[in-house]
């Protein structure tokens, strides 16, 4: 005799939500770095891509 189960298990992973740092408006003494082609702007220790809304950190 073999008994077998119809049920499986679902396990369900959620993420916590990312967050994002946007910047309205780079400062004077930002830098311009390019890094594998692209555009970025460094300033503060981060690197910043622009996008339509300001400047969102990035990792490179």
């Amino acid at each position: 005799m073999s008994l077998s189960s119809c049920v499986t298990r679902t396990r369900v992973v959620t993420k916590p939500a990312t967050q994002v740092t946007v910047v309205k408006k780079a400062p004077r003494h930002y830098k311009i770095v390019k890094v594998k082609g692209k555009r970025y702007y460094f300033w503060n220790g981060n690197h910043y891509k622009k996008t339509r809304s300001g400047y969102v950190v990035v990792r490179v």
